[in-house]
């Protein structure tokens, strides 16, 4: 780069920030940031024409399939069976607070009736707006709708593909105007945020493929992504909706909520969420098995009993859990999905006081559990056989009033001396992932 285009570019990011760094929230939007932190439990679902192949949402970039190529799976993507109503209904029946959909993934095909591309799914046989049937049944049934929304694309000229870290392989030759995929995206983003009524969110995802990878000292983008504009335009469009990105980096200046991918926040287990929990509302999003898209070779489904640890672990962080599904292509959801779903409604349906509405816990997760807490209620979640009694070192309060089990209020026994509580062993039984027990607090220490 010629020392002239390196000035401007500084001159630009430092621009870029500057504006970013006027965001104010809202009172809508700080209302919604509390409401969500409050959720706790939501459904990603990752759906299109990705799905045919049955071999994951990458599929595209893994196979090298060029746009030619890619393109005609449009005319493959005839979901008969999908019912948007009976979607909604499985994540509120399994206590999911709200829905984070695929609208556009990397492959850049478009779920709904979009002016902008002719990539969507207006001209595949279905000819529906998945979007506007989601959406719909959302508003009908109470659930909140966030749209996931991708800032990569592997398929169109515009997009910066030749210095980013993937979608070498699809075949592209022409270095189209970067400037005209930022007004794309914008024109879409609109697009989804007047035509489908209130939207609780927008999820980004694809900033990193212009960054350095995971854990590089140096992650600054290759690109101007004008996020300063297009976090302008989502908060003046709707004030209220929240804005994530997934670029697996401390929280941008106009973003609302903080995501970690496949991990829980500050663990980093994955190898993709270095960053480090913020003070946003957090958010812990994975799969239920080992893909995002549909896999028709993964059966690694995670046990009821993972799931019900990471949705409390991630509430101990004090962070939602968005758990994923990858429908099958015809728009039926696999009954491995289904089953577990019911799963955690059943269990949330005894234990909800416990996750919903609470804050993490005044530690960490540790070996044996996870805390939660609301007010001057504390509810200890014994996951793990504990052999031993559990002891809670500098307990936040001088007095305990009451204590016993959430399922059936049987007491138990503790312990408060010199600031450190003791509570007797608990011996899981295998129909029960979680023990809950109920602290009644008093006088904060």
């Amino acid at each position: 780069m010629k020392k002239n285009s390196l000035l401007i570019f500084i001159l630009l990011l430092f621009l870029s920030l500057s504006l970013n760094a006027q965001y104010t929230p809202t009172k809508e939007n700080l209302e919604a940031r509390e409401w969500f932190a409050n959720a706790k439990f939501g459904l990603f679902i990752h759906w299109g024409p990705f799905s045919i192949p049955g071999d994951g949402e990458w599929v595209m970039q893994q196979r090298n399939i060029t746009v030619k190529n890619y393109t005609r799976l449009m005319d493959f993507f005839n979901p008969e069976k999908f019912d948007a109503a009976q979607w909604v209904s499985m994540a509120k029946n399994a206590g999911m607070k709200y829905i984070t959909l695929i609208t556009r993934h990397h492959d850049g095909f478009s779920m709904w009736d979009t002016k902008y591309s002719d990539f969507n799914i207006m001209n595949s046989p279905y000819h529906k707006d998945i979007v506007k049937a989601i959406a719909d049944e959302c508003h009908k049934q109470g659930i909140k709708l966030f749209l996931y929304y991708s800032l990569l694309d592997w398929r169109r000229d515009d997009y910066s593909y030749w210095t980013g870290r993937t979608g070498q392989g699809t075949g592209r030759t022409v270095h189209g105007n970067w400037s005209d995929y930022i007004k794309f995206m914008e024109n879409q983003l609109t697009e989804l945020l007047t035509n489908y009524g209130e939207i609780g969110g927008i999820w980004f995802d694809g900033y990193w493929d212009q960054t350095a990878p995971e854990g590089a000292a140096d992650r600054t983008p290759k690109v101007d992504w004008h996020l300063d504009e297009i976090y302008a335009l989502i908060h003046k469009l709707q004030p209220q909706c929240l804005i994530g990105n997934n670029h697996h980096l401390s929280p941008l200046p106009g973003e609302d909520f903080q995501m970690f991918e496949q991990d829980l926040p500050g663990e980093n287990k994955s190898g993709l969420s270095y960053q480090k929990p913020s003070d946003l509302p957090l958010e812990s999003c994975v799969t239920m098995n080992n893909s995002w898209g549909f896999n028709i070779t993964d059966t690694s489904y995670k046990t009821p009993k993972q799931l019900i640890d990471l949705l409390v672990k991630a509430s101990g962080y004090g962070a939602n859990f968005l758990l994923n599904i990858g429908p099958m292509p015809n728009g039926v959801v696999q009954p491995e999905f289904r089953e577990r779903l019911a799963y955690m409604g059943n269990w949330l349906h005894t234990y909800g006081e416990s996750i919903y509405n609470t804050k993490g816990g005044y530690i960490q997760p540790q070996k044996w559990g996870a805390i939660t807490q609301k007010g001057d209620t504390m509810f200890v979640h014994v996951l793990n056989d504990s052999s031993t009694t559990i002891a809670l070192e500098n307990f936040p309060y001088k007095k305990i009033t009451k204590a016993y089990l959430l399922k059936d209020n049987s007491s138990i026994k503790t312990s408060l001396k010199n600031g450190a509580l003791d509570i007797e062993a608990i011996k899981m039984r295998d129909d029960e992932p979680d023990e809950v027990i109920v602290l009644i607090c008093k006088n904060k220490a």
